[in-house]
């Protein structure tokens, strides 16, 4: 039987053990920056020739050589770069990812979740209290205005959800037949890359990729490239006004974007342009009840910020039927998106 004493001892030690685990989870914003420092900078990519000190980075990035140093020390002692006895950093395995040229390189992730989203993220209270945009609040323009009048920075968010997105196509084209559908459309399709994926994993596929007309026009020099122009149109458009005819409709990380309202627009034209035994596709995160673990609650609170929201298989569901749509059924992958079929209803 344990005495009192040693009760008091392991309740003040679980207490302790609580503190220390919130206090690192307090602090996490410090990593987000010092990683976004070193991307922003371009560390990992000087340093690829081999070690340098912090005084030689500096010069090369223009920036104040011991502030630099005690950022890289930071970031050494958490396994991100390397620092010698000579003072000098080198390149890691966790550094290595943030190689410009790197498979999957997640140097553009790194800067897009340390500029203006972090930035953003200190008005969670704002969104928290009014339901609104705390990008807007931050930036007085809502995220995509943004990111229009930003050319420079949208290509580093096309780049980081290129990345974001690689690691989802093939769990999804796993997990979901496309072959039995002549025409699928990727609504949204940005770049071209998954639309691409699917294609050559199904020869007997026709593409439509349909996005603003500018993003339209950079995706045609990659459809080219892969040899699929014959095989795939690439439309110009807004998907609020109208889209193409198709069979199939593929939404990935679309809907996520916007509010119920914007969301039940964009099925609405997808159901009224859709041949008669057409599906919506829909590629997200479906939010799992109560406590369970699940990426796709963090990012809600990003969404929040930014307008939109990830969704419950419930909301799903009303969201498809104020479209006129039918939530047929909802596909798990071994990714955390699933893949949501929607139909004409009744």
């Amino acid at each position: 039987m344990q005495s009192k004493g040693n009760l008091m001892h392991e309740t003040m030690t679980q207490t302790e053990s609580n503190k220390q685990l919130l206090l690192r989870q307090m602090i996490g914003g410090w990593m987000t920056q010092a990683i976004y420092v070193a991307a922003e900078l371009g560390i990992a990519d000087l340093l690829a020739a081999g070690s340098q000190t912090a005084e030689q980075l500096a010069e090369r990035t223009e920036t104040n050589s011991d502030a630099l140093y005690r950022v890289l020390r930071a970031l050494a002692s958490a396994g991100v770069f390397a620092e010698d006895e000579d003072g000098r950093f080198s390149l890691t395995p966790l550094a290595e990812v943030l190689l410009s040229d790197a498979p999957d390189s997640l140097r553009s992730f790194g800067i897009m979740m340390g500029a203006e989203f972090y930035q953003s993220w200190g008005n969670l209270l704002y969104s928290v209290r009014t339901g609104k945009e705390g990008f807007a609040k931050t930036f007085g323009v809502s995220f995509f205005e943004y990111m229009t009048a930003h050319p420079d920075r949208h290509s580093i968010y096309d780049a980081a959800m290129m990345v974001h997105g690689i690691a989802e196509t093939e769990p999804m084209l796993d997990a979901y037949d496309f072959s039995a559908f002549r025409t699928v459309i990727d609504v949204g399709g940005g770049h071209g890359r998954m639309l691409a994926a699917l294609l050559q994993r199904h020869p007997s596929v026709q593409g439509i990729l349909f996005d603003l007309p500018a993003v339209a026009d950079r995706a045609r020099g990659i459809v080219s490239a892969l040899g699929l122009s014959e095989r795939c149109q690439v439309v110009g458009g807004d998907f609020f006004t109208s889209v193409p005819t198709a069979d199939a409709y593929v939404m990935r990380h679309i809907l996520h974007d916007w509010d119920d309202e914007a969301a039940a627009s964009i099925l609405l034209n997808c159901r009224e342009a859709m041949n008669p035994s057409g599906k919506v596709l829909v590629v997200e995160t479906v939010i799992p009840p109560m406590n369970e673990a699940c990426f796709g609650k963090w990012l809600d609170l990003m969404m929040l910020i930014v307008g939109g929201r990830e969704r419950t298989e419930a909301q799903y569901r009303q969201l498809f039927a104020r479209a006129g749509l039918k939530l047929n059924r909802i596909v798990p992958t071994a990714h955390e998106v699933s893949v949501i079929e929607g139909v004409r209803a009744a």
